[in-house]
């Protein structure tokens, strides 16, 4: 049995982890040369704490999921709440309260007429349902052919097989699969009058084959966080209009007051035809997603052969207790001041992270609401710098040639400083190996 190297940062790992390790297969993980992962012992607020007792202020929320920190009481009470009720019950031919009033609720938050949900477990099915209905749309409306998605360099939507095939073929981590997906038509972002024109043109000769365009408005986060105007979508809008394709937004990063608004798509004013949503969806707290259609495209499921609905069912689909953390995360979105704390943590970040521009390596630095980023020319040992940054006291794990962060919406001035400075700090020391 393949036991994971000894990592310097623990000491004494405890027996669960010791035990545990050798069976425990990681994501994103060479399992045979990565360290031994650290030992977690409990969440609250920004801080994660390990089973020695060390603390660590989090700069990524769990891969941007807790928005309103760890272990926050309005949520843990609904859940709890609901467990004593109804841990879960299918949705095939029965309905619950939870599902309902999360459906409501996030139809009359997204702009347009955005009104029909459909639950799963995770972003990236939540992704590959949103190309499903897309291509059953064309079915349905008597469009045949429409079997093929315009999706973007750069972009990132999941590790499913039909996911991957709308990701940036050459980023790395699923090129491997060529010949076992589908080919798409991977396209420059329209973010300049010249792409515009290309992807104009390409779409009038190929828009009978294409079933959707998708994409993530303002911020290709897996893919490097790279960030692009409001203008973009909209142009985007404007051509998906002209050549009759449908457009689907991958919120499932930007949603939920990332980027500075609760849906990226609000910054440029348009409706996407489907949206998707997850990660920050339940605080951080529970595994759900929605795919979520306007009026356009859910009528066209509608009629009186039951071979125009929507064959599909995840078997924990509107799981209540995912509702329950959902509807309680949406009630602080509310009833608490999250999108001035994002104001406000974005005008620290482009403060404090500013100084590393000046940096031998740096090729940018950059900040869209609550996130930022230090993108530097290499990163040549990542497990080093990890652990760097663990002895700074904090959770930051660059990826490819990126060091960002993306905080819990609550954090404080002192630990997002803690954060920045850790950042500079770690950035400094590379440029000077």
């Amino acid at each position: 049995m393949s036991i994971p190297p000894a990592n310097p940062l623990i000491n004494d790992p405890p027996e669960w982890l010791a035990k545990g390790a050798p069976h425990l297969w990681l994501p994103y993980t060479q399992m045979q040369t990565t360290p031994m992962a650290l030992p977690i012992a409990k969440t609250d607020g920004v801080r994660l704490t390990l089973a020695d007792g060390r603390e660590l202020i989090d700069g990524v929320s769990s891969w941007w999921t807790a928005a309103h920190g760890y272990n926050h009481p309005h949520i843990r009470a609904a859940v709890t709440d609901q467990l004593e009720k109804m841990p879960h019950v299918m949705l095939g031919g029965l309905a619950h309260e939870p599902a309902c009033r999360l459906a409501t609720r996030l139809s009359e938050k997204l702009p347009g007429d955005l009104g029909h949900v459909f639950f799963s477990e995770s972003g990236s099915v939540s992704v590959e349902i949103a190309m499903k209905i897309a291509v059953q749309y064309g079915i349905n409306k008597g469009k045949k052919g429409r079997t093929r998605f315009v999706s973007f360099k750069g972009g990132y939507h999941g590790d499913t097989l039909a996911t991957m095939s709308v990701c940036d073929p050459d980023e790395g981590m699923h090129t491997l699969f060529k010949g076992a997906i589908a080919e798409q038509f991977i396209c420059e972002l329209p973010n300049d009058a010249e792409k515009e024109a290309a992807l104009d043109a390409f779409l009038g000769e190929h828009g009978h084959e294409v079933a959707a365009v998708v994409t993530e408005p303002l911020v290709q986060g897996a893919g490097g966080m790279r960030f692009h105007t409001p203008e973009t979508l909209r142009k985007l809008r404007a051509l998906c209009d002209k050549h009759d394709v449908l457009l689907i937004l991958d919120e499932i990063f930007t949603g939920f007051g990332r980027t500075g608004s609760m849906f990226a798509c609000e910054q440029a004013g348009i409706v996407p035809d489907i949206v998707t949503l997850s990660k920050a969806l339940t605080g951080g707290t529970m595994a759900l997603a929605a795919t979520i259609a306007t009026a356009r495209v859910f009528e066209a499921f509608l009629g009186e052969d039951a071979g125009k609905a929507l064959m599909h069912g995840p078997t924990y689909t509107g799981n209540p207790l995912a509702c329950a953390a959902a509807n309680a995360s949406l009630d602080l979105f509310e009833r608490e001041p999250r999108l001035d704390q994002v104001a406000a943590i974005s005008a620290q970040l482009t403060r404090e992270l500013e100084p590393a521009r000046t940096l031998p390596g740096v090729k940018d630095v950059r900040v869209m609401g609550a996130i930022g980023v230090i993108e530097v020319e290499a990163i040549r040992d990542a497990d080093a710098i990890k652990r760097r940054f663990v002895e700074e006291g904090v959770w930051i794990r660059p990826f490819g040639n990126i060091i960002y962060t993306t905080p819990p919406l609550i954090i404080g001035s002192g630990d997002l400083a803690r954060l920045t400075g850790a950042m500079v700090k770690i950035t400094a020391e590379m440029a000077g190996e």
